[in-house]
């Protein structure tokens, strides 16, 4: 499972007035902390004001503290080009949406800087309904890749992944779309914003939401993920150090219903969680305390 660390993000109390400031010290401290992700994602927003400056900036600062690869993150075209610019390495865009003035502004920059890029799964009537509407969104950017001369293998699929307590049935269609994703373009990979799922929750209940979604995707042969790089237990799942956990998880999906009183305390707050994902459960702040 490749890991792409979330926490270096302009909306952070600590990260954002560091970029604003233009002050290297905590976005390298945070940089070199970020040791057990394959990615460090650089996301500063739409950045209308400078941006450009500012990705650049924020690429070099953090190269020089570390040889990880780089997401880079802004809805700001111009913004993301300056960070390619400077960028050592094969930079993954993250991300380019199939609106059509996104497609014709980026598409090329992974190309002209060998790239590779996140498609995020939002098309000219913004959110897909479900799985198969996925997949014909996917066809159009494959489509429109090829025209530009980029390799499939550097195409990164997000379908979206939504809040578990705003809509479970577009949870649904996002696992069975990374499912279908082998079948419809076996050399893309697929990713998820893994935290976009516990969105909404109190803070201690979303670390749970969150590896117990990484477990179920995994599932489905999810390539990679979007995390939070301090949450030392999802890593530890990504890195294969709890099978016992996931195989548990996988007995849930598979509609086994084991005792609940059986089970350690931790045991049984990943089954409760899997049935909240699944829609056995209908989803309540309190879903652990049933």
């Amino acid at each position: 499972m490749i890991l792409i660390g979330e926490n270096l993000n302009i909306m952070s109390q600590t990260i954002g007035p560091a970029l604003r400031e233009r002050n290297p010290k905590p976005i390298q401290e945070l940089a070199k902390a970020e040791t057990d992700v394959d990615y460090i994602d650089l996301n500063i927003g739409p950045a209308r004001k400078a941006g450009d400056e500012l990705m650049a900036w924020v690429v070099k600062t953090v190269q020089e503290v570390t040889d990880k690869s780089l997401s880079l993150d802004t809805t700001n075209p111009v913004a993301m080009e300056a960070g390619l610019k400077v960028y050592k390495g094969k930079a993954l865009i993250n991300s380019i949406s199939l609106q059509p003035d996104r497609l014709e502004q980026e598409l090329p920059f992974v190309r002209r800087y060998n790239a590779s890029m996140i498609g995020l799964l939002w098309g000219v009537e913004g959110m897909p309904r479900d799985a198969a509407e996925r997949g014909v969104l996917v066809a159009e950017l494959l489509y429109k890749a090829g025209e530009a001369g980029i390799p499939t293998e550097d195409i990164w699929v997000d379908p979206i992944l939504t809040p578990v307590s705003v809509e479970i049935n577009q949870v649904k269609s996002c696992f069975e779309f990374v499912s279908m994703l082998k079948d419809i373009a076996p050399e893309c990979k697929s990713t998820i914003g893994l935290s976009n799922i516990s969105n909404g929750t109190p803070q201690h209940l979303r670390p749970y939401l969150n590896r117990t979604c990484l477990i179920m995707l995994m599932r489905y042969g999810l390539y990679s993920a979007i995390v939070d790089a301090f949450d030392s237990d999802l890593v530890a799942i990504a890195r294969g150090k709890r099978p016992e956990l996931v195989k548990l998880v996988y007995q849930v999906m598979d509609g086994e219903k084991p005792d609940l009183s059986s089970l350690t305390e931790e045991e049984a707050k990943y089954v409760k969680t899997v049935r909240v994902i699944a829609g056995e459960t209908l989803y309540s702040h309190s879903w652990l305390e049933l």
